[in-house]
């Protein structure tokens, strides 16, 4: 397609899509514009910016009427401006009038706002009501809680995790395991329901305790020894003249005696 031609073609796109605007650029772009059914293919390098989303693709189709379906494939990256969420996939469908985004392929979710990372083979965002439902696969990693599952949803405004299909929450060593397990992000509290099993890590301070007495008195005998031979020579001394006296009176008494 010629210059005049893609010219004429971002042209028409601005003035069917009369609430957003879009814009594009690939290495290669055909296609034709209408009203009823439009159908755009970039292809290399391609990259659509929309009022809220960036997606950059090895390719990228633009059809439907004002171009309300993008669809897109091969090494997907791309931003949701408005929910602040980065994103990587195989394969991207999105609805520019519902605002929704199916991802597929290796799915990686990026929640910038709450530092929540989703990874799944398949993740649907509704940009509306900010609820990204994932399936198969699921790896989410918050603070210090990795959750996995078959399938989740994410509430991202209530900071809401919801997770069925062999869930498994894992908290600073402690593991949790359901068959619905919900997850406050904010308090970081868990609520099992069904079949619940779970495993925590405590200290164990037994053997410490038993190493810190036996050092204790060990450091006590030491302390007492020092005391009776250096810090109370006054009670060594006394001994020691009690002893000499004794002696004393025990000599006089044998001198009596002989005399006698």
């Amino acid at each position: 397609m010629n210059r005049l031609a893609a010219a004429a073609l971002l042209f028409s796109l601005s003035a069917f899509c009369h609430a957003e605007k879009i814009t594009f650029t690939a290495n290669k772009m055909s296609g034709v514009a209408g009203n009823k059914n439009s159908v755009t293919v970039l292809k290399g390098n391609a990259k659509v910016n929309t009022k809220t989303m960036i997606i950059n693709a090895d390719y990228i189709e633009l059809s439907g009427k004002d171009f309300r379906m993008i669809k897109a494939e091969g090494n997907i990256s791309g931003k949701n401006t408005e929910s602040n969420l980065d994103f990587k996939c195989g394969k991207l469908l999105y609805d520019r009038e519902t605002k929704i985004a199916t991802l597929e392929n290796n799915v990686n979710l990026v929640d910038n706002d709450n530092d929540v990372v989703a990874q799944a083979q398949i993740i649907e965002y509704n940009q509306d009501s900010e609820v990204a439902v994932m399936q198969i696969k699921i790896n989410l990693t918050q603070k210090d809680n990795v959750c996995t599952s078959a399938y989740a949803i994410y509430r991202k405004n209530e900071q809401i995790l919801e997770m069925s299909g062999n869930p498994k929450i894992v908290q600073n060593g402690d593991t949790f395991r359901a068959q619905v397990i919900k997850l406050d992000m904010d308090s970081q509290e868990i609520t099992l329901s069904g079949k619940v099993k779970g495993s925590v890590v405590t200290t164990n301070n037994s053997d410490e305790d038993e190493e810190s007495e036996e050092n204790t008195d060990g450091t006590t005998a030491e302390n007492s020894t020092g005391e009776n031979t250096s810090e109370n020579p006054e009670a060594t001394q006394e001994k020691t003249e009690d002893g000499t006296s004794e002696n004393q009176e025990e000599n006089k008494t044998s001198e009596g005696e002989k005399k006698e």
